[in-house]
Formats: structure tokens, C-alpha cells, sequence
């Protein structure tokens, strides 16, 4: 039972790992990308389609971070090229990677793909309560945790991690020192929308071989309050992403348990607590006093 539970946890946190990491960085250079959703969505269609197509895990995974990147790119024209409202932009962006996602997948719809294989260790797959929670799970599992260290040891320990942080921080400052804010801020943008993709890709590729419209179901925005909740510091990411992804999967363990709670009520219990988690950093701590970037949010465009 314990072993089912914490295999269930780590399937269902692991999107919201990889999409959260991403964000974690594009808000630490300054900007406010909202289009999680979207990037996400679109990253599952096109990560579904291309597997489908070729037969190859690792193509459907390369095409949903592509779709991700792509769909950012179009956020960093219009708010970095022509400085539009981030927040409008972002929101705009999930409308599109919704409608167009559904365009794309409306003929996959129904089509069965092979799902990511799992790590198989002689002996140490088979080891009881933790062999196959620690040695039996998929790459993309591993690629998310180790996404979350590299991005760790790229803000905390080089110097282009300083940069980033210094543009986010005070870009006027970094903009008189000599730093490309537009361009550190558009490969951010970049990378974020790839691990957004790279988390859509994971739904159809590895939690069920299946493409669903609207399967991302609101975990983009979870991501984004995720990133608030660990203050904007990867080590954080980890444990907000599991036990955000623990009360998602509460309501599948308690109908099994025959719990008398509405399933309604259980769906609800992660947007619930993400509402909760926002409320009381705002109240304890405020985002003033946390560690955001001070330009979150704030387009800077150099003089011409």
C-alpha cells in the first residue's frame, strides 16, 4: 500500500516539477510568464503526436519541448519585442496553447501510444518499500530532480546564474553594467517554455498513454503558485512540488478506502490548497518581504 501510494505521488508531481523549475527561473530574471497552461498543453498534443507518428518516445519528448519553446517564443515577441502586458500576454497564451492543442490532438483522440519504460536495476528494483519508488521509475522522473540541481547549481554557483539574478533583481543596474537584459530574459523565457513542454509531454508519454483535450487540468497554474510557495528557491520546488502532487492523488486513495467524501470536494483539494498556501505567505510574510525578483512582472526596454 505504501509502495502504490508514493509511486502514485511521484507520477502526479512530476509535471508540476518540471513546469514549476522552469517558471522558477524565467520569474528569477524578472518576468512573469502566466502561459504555463498553455505551453503545457500544447507540449502533451504535440508530444502525443510526434510519438505516435515515429514510434519513439524520445522524438514525442523533443517535440513537446519544441512546442513548449515555441509557444514561449511567442510570449518573449510581444512582451520583451513589444513590450506588451506580461499578464494579458500570459493569459492570452494559455487561450491559444488550449484552442491550438485541441486542433492538433482532435485526431489522436482515441490512439494508444507505448509509455516511457522504467528503470529496471538488477537487485535494487527489487528491493522491498523502496525498490521501485527509488529504481523503478521513468526518465523523466530522474530529469526532474536532476533539473531542479542544475538549476541550483547554475543561480547559486556561476556566474551566469549571478547575471540572471542580478537582471531580475534590478535590471537598470544590470543594463548600466553592460548586461543584455532583453536577451538574458528571452533565453529564460526560452527555457522556461521548454520544461513547460517538457511537462505536458510527460502526461501522454508516461502517466497515460492516452491524449486527452484539456489533460493538463489546471496543473500550469498549480506550477505557478508553486513557485511562490518555495519563495523562488529550487530546494524548496522539491518538496512543494510532492506535497502539492500528494493532495492531488489524496481523493483517488480515499475513494478506494470507501471514504464518504464527495468526489467533487476531492477534485477541488489541490486548487484548494494552493488558494491556502497563497494566502498565508501573503499574510505572514508578504511577497514584498519574500524572495521575489524586485522587477518581477516589469518590462524593461533599453533606450534606443
Amino acid at each position: 500500500m505504501f509502495e502504490a501510494i508514493m509511486l502514485s505521488v511521484i507520477a502526479a508531481s512530476t509535471p508540476l516539477l518540471l513546469a514549476a523549475a522552469g517558471e522558477l527561473v524565467v520569474e528569477r530574471s524578472g518576468v512573469l510568464n502566466l502561459g504555463i497552461e498553455g505551453m503545457m498543453i500544447m507540449g502533451a498534443a504535440c508530444a502525443f503526436a510526434g510519438t505516435y507518428l515515429s514510434d519513439s518516445v524520445i522524438v514525442g519528448a523533443l517535440c513537446g519541448v519544441l512546442a513548449g519553446a515555441a509557444m514561449s517564443a511567442i510570449f518573449a515577441v510581444f512582451t520583451l519585442g513589444l513590450a506588451v502586458n506580461q499578464v494579458a500576454s500570459g493569459l492570452a497564451l494559455t487561450i491559444l496553447g488550449t484552442g491550438l492543442s485541441g486542433l492538433i490532438g482532435a485526431g489522436f483522440v482515441g490512439q494508444r501510444i507505448s509509455t516511457a519504460p522504467q528503470l529496471q536495476l538488477p537487485v535494487l528494483t527489487d528491493l522491498p518499500l523502496v525498490g521501485r519508488i527509488l529504481f523503478g521509475q521513468d526518465a523523466f522522473v530522474y530529469l526532474s530532480v536532476a533539473l531542479v540541481i542544475g538549476i541550483w547549481l547554475f543561480l547559486y554557483r556561476s556566474r551566469a546564474g549571478l547575471v540572471l539574478r542580478a537582471v531580475g533583481d534590478n535590471h537598470t543596474s544590470a543594463h548600466a553594467l553592460g548586461y543584455p537584459v532583453l536577451k538574458i530574459r528571452a533565453l529564460a523565457v526560452l527555457f522556461g517554455g521548454g520544461c513547460a513542454g517538457l511537462a505536458g509531454a510527460f502526461l501522454p508519454l508516461a502517466y497515460t498513454p492516452f491524449f486527452i483535450p484539456g489533460m493538463t487540468a489546471g496543473r500550469g497554474w498549480i506550477a505557478l503558485a508553486l513557485v511562490v510557495f518555495a519563495s523562488w528557491r529550487p530546494g524548496r520546488l522539491v518538496a512543494g512540488a510532492y506535497l502539492f502532487g500528494a493532495v492531488s492523488i489524496l481523493q483517488l486513495h480515499a475513494q478506494a478506502l470507501g471514504l464518504g467524501i464527495p468526489s467533487q470536494l476531492m477534485s477541488s483539494l489541490p486548487y484548494l490548497a494552493t488558494i491556502i498556501v497563497l494566502v498565508l505567505i501573503s499574510r505572514t510574510r508578504g511577497i514584498s518581504g519574500s524572495a521575489a525578483p524586485a522587477s518581477l512582472g516589469v518590462v524593461f526596454v533599453p533606450d534606443r
